[in-house]
């Protein structure tokens, strides 16, 4: 409990249920800042058994930025760069995750289409952009392109060069799930504007952060979540990253990079 509380250096509430636009309630539960990931602050801060405190469903990373981390109905996987998915113990750390307790606000069936074509058809269904939401999409996936990075070594570089070793995962004939949040462009800095989304499969054997895919026939859930909270780690490596003036295309870019 010591260590939890040392890492809590500050909360941040940006609105209260009260005065939403959506009147769910949902609460956004953030690690850090996607900033200070981008500068290289790799060090973990919160245990998985704390941060399952806030959420049973989100994504994120893990200490040394080693894997990528899918949080599913209460289970949380680390996806590693060799492709291997383990179940988290309690124990691991994370420097960088997004969880919230996952309950739907709308749905939508899914047809035939590609990534680009289903987060253009969400965005319709958001009532508000000023907001963050909770994605969930269910379904079979003829082709899914994901990627992990591998674990980093003292003195860490900054992500934009630590992607340059990522493994891509070309997976087929996938069911499987997708996992992540839409971020309101006013936040940039905590967290990437637009979608963020990481894959597992049902049997949970391959997934990581989804670059693209192609849905063949499934299903999408929203959940509408206008509360936000953050702690900050209270360790040297974010102290001591240069967290202004942070280039919005290059963060655009190490989400979505298609080659390593």
């Amino acid at each position: 409990m010591r260590h939890f509380i040392e890492t809590v250096a500050i909360l941040l509430i940006m609105s209260m249920p009260i005065c939403s636009p959506a009147g769910s309630g949902d609460v956004l539960f953030q690690v850090s800042t996607i900033s200070a990931l981008m500068d290289g602050a790799f060090d973990g801060s919160v245990a998985f058994g704390d941060l399952k405190k806030h959420g049973d469903f989100g994504l994120g990373t893990f200490d040394a930025l080693d894997g990528e981390m899918v949080g599913l109905d209460g289970r949380f996987y680390q996806v590693r760069a060799d492709g291997s998915v383990h179940e988290v113990n309690d124990s691991m750390l994370t420097p960088f995750a997004d969880v919230t307790f996952f309950d739907p606000d709308d749905a939508v069936a899914l047809s035939s289409s590609n990534m680009t074509e289903v987060e253009r058809s969400l965005e319709e269904l958001l009532p508000t952009r000023n907001i963050f939401y909770a994605i969930r999409i269910d379904g079979t996936f003829s082709h899914v392109r994901a990627r992990s990075v591998p674990a980093q070594i003292r003195p860490y570089t900054n992500l934009t060069i630590a992607v340059t070793n990522q493994s891509i995962f070309e997976l087929y004939n996938q069911s499987g799930t997708a996992v992540g949040f839409w971020t309101p462009s006013y936040a940039s800095g905590l967290n990437v504007p637009g979608y963020h989304l990481h894959f597992i499969n049902d049997e949970r054997t391959a997934g990581g952060h989804l670059l693209d895919f192609h849905l063949t026939n499934g299903s999408a859930s929203i959940d509408y979540t206008d509360i936000f909270m953050m702690v900050l780690p209270a360790n040297e490596g974010f102290r001591r990253a240069e967290l202004e003036g942070m280039d919005l295309e290059a963060t655009k870019d190490v989400e979505n990079v298609r080659t390593g």
